[in-house]
């Protein structure tokens, strides 16, 4: 605090000074009115000194003046000036913004007038009728190119002239006359030229394709006059339904009645059923075929379902040498259908635009006549038919080419197929129950007692596979069940016929022989794992198991009866009592040793002779080897040590059982 009340005031630096000054003139002892004179002395002289210097100055002072003046007069002009530029862009800002105000007025006025300009061209130029139009129309042929772009612009201006009528457009009337007289000659030049169109198909040999697809080229013909007058368009559909109906019918009529002509001539009747006895005087199908049992035997009847199911059709007069089976003939004339119709499906779609439930109309008009004919002509070959064969075979074409109409796009043959499957499968089942109830009915009695398959059952193995063959892309669960009751019949026959003979082992051989040969035509012609062949399967395993049994036993009967009582003994604890049967045991193991490889001759020779199949035989030779085998090694497990040293060695047996085993 003492410091800053010591420290001088900052504005008062000068009076310091001063008082420095006068405080050392005051030491100095200096007299004050001398010291005044002095410096009142050199404040005049510095006086006279600025005088002087201003007078040398005096003419740049003058300049400067008279500068400074101008510059006055200069910037006062200029803050004129300035002041009229401000009030002069003050009025330019309002001339900016009027105009700004005209400029948007006048840019919408011009896009209005842009807008209704083009609308009103657009207009106009739907309005008006040129020079080309009516040209184009009155003098040029309906086929001319330049017809058919006019005809469009013609038709584009009636239906914009109908919608400005509704608006009660005045200027409609200007031209309302001209448009309908053009109308009217179009629409006639039209008519006559498609009626020209379809009168061409009534003309014989005609290859109506053509003019179909010159009809198709000018579809927006039809398509105009179905817009304009349809009393006109309905008469020309009802011309070209009214004529395609009858070359349909009148066309398959004809090749119906002549491909049926090429049928072989033997056909299957009510006496060529699976269960009566073979005649082998006939011949069906094939000069070569002489007995009955190829009316049940598929052969290559099953290629109409594959290569030939789109082959050519049959054409009758260039085949008249030929002979088919019913199935070949029904294929021909249903893909001759499918043909046409798909085609004609798709034109009357095209043409006619129509779709859903008036497409099939349409087209029912067209070929109802000829479906119907062909149901006909079915249902009398159905009426006498007793091939199952020929109708599973048809019923599977149906199937086929119904999924070939619907590849293509064509439900309308929908309701025909179906009819065909009902009719089908109705006299199919029928023919099948006679062909069950006839081998349900047949006498064993009658038959010779052979020990090999009878054609019975071979019938019933080729018609088995030839059914589960074709159906094996195609379930029915009727045919099915058919071929579950016809399988029961016929093994119920196969056991009747067996229980003919006296004795088990023929009994054996002759199930073996039959099941055999079923499961052999079965396997090689249908998948491995299919119902049939899986039942016989297990019939054919059981009654080989039981044969083995049959012809060891004359040869080691006693061996195996040894065997199976000492291990009844040992199972229900009385393995002593095994002991005592050493005697016996020693009795089977020299006649064993004596007569083994005899008896291996023996069997051989006699497996071989009962059965026609060389590899059956082999099969269960190979099984009767195994089986004695084992016996084998189970009576030697039964053996004392002192007899088990006199039996014949193992490896010597399995040394001779190899000379019996066959290749094939």
């Amino acid at each position: 605090m003492n410091n800053k009340l010591s420290e001088p005031p900052s504005g008062g630096i000068n009076n310091a000074l001063d008082d420095v000054v006068v405080q050392d003139i005051l030491n100095s002892f200096t007299d004050l009115r001398q010291y005044s004179k002095e410096i009142e002395k050199e404040l005049k002289e510095t006086e006279n000194k600025s005088i002087q210097d201003y007078i040398k100055e005096s003419a740049n002072i003058a300049s400067l003046h008279n500068q400074i003046s101008a510059c006055d007069e200069i910037l006062e002009r200029m803050e004129s000036m300035l002041v009229g530029f401000q009030t002069d862009l003050g009025s330019i800002s309002s001339e900016i913004l009027s105009l700004q105000r005209k400029s948007i007025s006048m840019s919408q006025e011009l896009s209005n007038r842009q807008a209704i300009r083009g609308q009103l061209s657009q207009f106009i130029d739907d309005m008006a009728v040129p020079e080309s139009l009516i040209v184009g129309i009155m003098d040029n042929p309906v086929t001319d190119k330049e017809f058919l772009t006019q005809l469009q612009v013609l038709n584009h201006k009636i239906s914009f002239v109908k919608e400005q009528s509704f608006k009660e457009s005045k200027s409609c009337l200007d031209v309302k006359d001209i448009l309908e007289k053009l109308k009217i000659k179009a629409m006639s030049k039209i008519r006559t030229y498609l009626l020209e169109q379809v009168y061409k198909f009534r003309k014989p040999m005609t290859n109506y394709q053509v003019p179909q697809n010159n009809m198709l080229k000018y579809k927006f013909f039809f398509e105009f006059i179905l817009s304009n007058e349809r009393n006109v368009a309905q008469e020309i559909c009802n011309e070209y339904v009214d004529t395609m109906s009858k070359i349909y019918f009148s066309y398959f009529k004809s090749y119906s009645g002549r491909i049926m002509k090429l049928q072989y001539e033997e056909c299957t009747t009510k006496d060529d059923l699976m269960g009566i006895e073979d005649t082998a005087n006939r011949g069906l199908f094939n000069k070569n075929l002489k007995h009955k049992g190829t009316v049940f035997t598929i052969g290559n009847r099953g290629d109409v379902l594959a290569q030939q199911l789109e082959a050519p059709i049959i054409v009758p007069h260039a085949q008249s040498k030929n002979r088919y089976a019913f199935e070949a003939l029904f294929r021909s004339e249903q893909y001759a259908l499918v043909d046409n119709a798909c085609r004609e499906y798709l034109f009357v779609s095209e043409f006619f635009m129509v779709r859903g439930q008036p497409a099939l109309d349409l087209f029912n008009q067209i070929m109802g006549k000829t479906t119907g004919l062909l149901k006909k002509n079915l249902e009398s070959f159905v009426a006498d038919c007793y091939d199952t064969i020929a109708l599973f075979l048809c019923f599977h074409l149906i199937l086929r080419y119904k999924i070939m109409c619907h590849k293509r796009c064509v439900p309308a043959l929908d309701d025909y197929w179906d009819n065909l499957e009902r009719i089908i499968l109705a006299r199919f089942e029928f023919v099948f129950r006679l062909n069950i109830a006839s081998i349900r009915d047949c006498d064993p009695s009658k038959f010779n007692l052979e020990m090999g398959p009878h054609y019975i059952t071979r019938r019933y193995a080729e018609f088995s596979a030839a059914l589960v063959g074709i159906s094996e892309n195609f379930p029915n669960e009727l045919v099915n069940c058919l071929l579950a009751e016809l399988q029961e019949e016929v093994e119920l026959f196969i056991l009747r016929m067996a229980g003919i003979f006296p004795q088990r082992k023929e009994q054996l051989i002759f199930l073996i022989n039959n099941y055999d040969m079923i499961l052999h035509i079965i396997m090689e012609r249908t998948r491995d794992n299919c119902k049939e062949a899986e039942t016989f399967k297990s019939r054919l395993s059981s009654k080989s198991g039981e044969y083995v049994e049959e012809i060891l036993s004359p040869h080691f009967g006693e061996l195996m009866q040894y065997v199976k009582e000492c291990e009844y003994l040992i199972e229900k604890g009385k393995g002593e009592d095994v002991k005592k049967l050493e005697a016996k045991s020693l009795n089977i193991v020299q006649i064993f040793s004596a007569n083994w490889k005899k008896s291996l001759e023996e069997l051989n020779r006699e497996v071989l002779l009962s059965f026609p199949n060389l590899v059956t035989g082999s099969s269960l030779l190979q099984l009767a080897l195994t089986q004695l085998v084992q016996y084998y090694h189970r009576f030697h497990k039964l053996l004392t040590p002192n007899v088990r040293t006199q039996l014949t060695n193992i490896h010597l047996i399995m040394v001779e059982m190899k000379k019996y085993k066959t290749n094939y």
